[in-house]
């Protein structure tokens, strides 16, 4: 037994070894059970994803957390736990310090950004199956979050270690106006994003007319949006480009609107007339997601009788609305023939013709006129205008 207490009580390094087994005790059961925990916690996670088992936020939350613990966090628990059970030289205290704050700080802004997604997960799930203005913008609040975060992260771990940060605010302040200005582009691209991620003037998948730019959009980052274009190729634009200029944004179409016009010949009795409305009414109705909106005999045209047609297609859908409109144009042809009526065409124009003058007669032309010697032309020479 007493050769036990002198082994105990023998010093290593400035301290006993029984301070430096306690110390190694608290390391492995610290470094062992924390990541057991994280596992099993982990494994409960993927156990509720598979059963489709909504649990409270707070439980799903601090779950997320817990999965998202790394294991150079759980390292620096068991180390500084190691460590209150060991009297260190003051350097060697105040480095390990050191990192223990900073590695606290960086699993800090990891939760951060675990909740941060989280959050935007769950006002994606409240608002619809898929939110497509959210998943659009999902990437640029995430980044703008991303710096909020991390730059907080950093001043706090200085303020903890003891340097002064108002200074160091002062002084990034100053750094900053200079940084923005000459950085105006790249900064004005970034505050656009967040402009869109807020506002949500278009989402990804939205078909958009940009001036004279057409394309499905495909991605909407920090910096720009790229738009693939109906001919393929994809088009790149900064955010503050498109900001600045008037889109149409067909991808929140509800419905079409279509209006077209036909005109009759003069000679169409009048009774055909007044059937035509009631015939184009059947016909825009047999066809589904079709709303009929009117058809009337607008004008006299100068070839006929000038007659126009609006109907709605209820889907937005181009290539139904294209379907449709030739669908309802055949009908109209066809029922057209039952009654016996004509479409009005333009006149033909006469094509314009010249007459070329013969070049014998041309040579002897004198100032006066032709002479009597001028010989008779071969023919005169018609032909197209060039």
């Amino acid at each position: 037994m007493p050769a036990w207490n002198t082994i105990w009580d023998t010093e290593l390094l400035g301290n006993t070894v029984a301070d430096w087994t306690l110390a190694l005790l608290a390391f492995l059961v610290t470094f062992t059970v924390l990541p057991l925990l994280r596992g099993w916690i982990k494994s409960r996670r993927r156990r509720w994803a598979v059963a489709q088992r909504t649990q409270p936020v707070a439980i799903e939350l601090a779950a997320l957390l817990v999965e998202r613990t790394s294991r150079l966090f759980l390292l620096a628990v068991a180390v500084y736990f190691a460590v209150t059970q060991l009297t260190l030289p003051h350097r060697a205290e105040r480095a390990i310090e050191i990192a223990t704050v900073f590695v606290f700080w960086f699993q800090v802004g990891r939760w951060a950004m675990a909740a941060v997604r989280f959050a935007v997960d769950r006002r994606r799930q409240r608002a619809a199956i898929a939110d497509a203005a959210l998943a659009g913008s999902i990437e640029i609040i995430v980044f703008v979050a991303g710096v909020v975060v991390w730059t907080l992260a950093l001043l706090l771990a200085l303020d903890e270690l003891g340097v002064e940060v108002k200074p160091l605010l002062a002084g990034l302040g100053i750094g900053g106006i200079a940084v923005a200005l000459a950085l105006q582009a790249v900064l004005g691209d970034l505050l656009a994003s967040v402009s869109i991620a807020l506002d949500k003037p278009f989402t990804v998948g939205d078909a958009l007319v940009i001036e004279d730019f057409n394309g499905t959009v495909e991605y909407i980052g920090v910096k720009s949006t790229r738009l693939r274009s109906i001919s393929g190729e994809q088009i790149i634009m900064s955010n503050s480009e498109v900001l600045k200029c008037r889109l149409r944004n067909y991808g929140r179409l509800r419905e079409r609107r279509s209006a077209f016009a036909f005109t009759l010949m003069y000679d169409t009795p009048t009774a055909v007339l007044r059937a035509i409305p009631e015939a184009v009414r059947a016909i825009v109705q047999a066809q589904p997601h079709t709303r009929f909106d009117r058809c009337h005999l607008m004008s006299f045209a100068p070839t006929g009788l000038a007659y126009e047609v609006v109907y709605f297609v209820l889907v937005p859908d181009f290539r139904t609305y294209a379907d449709l409109q030739q669908t309802i144009n055949i009908a109209i042809l066809e029922r057209f023939r039952e009654l016996g009526v004509q479409f009005a065409t333009p006149p033909l124009r006469p094509r314009p013709t010249y007459v070329a003058p013969d070049r014998r007669a041309a040579a002897v032309l004198g100032p006066s006129g032709p002479r009597d010697t001028l010989p008779r032309s071969g023919g005169e020479q018609v032909g197209d205008e060039p």
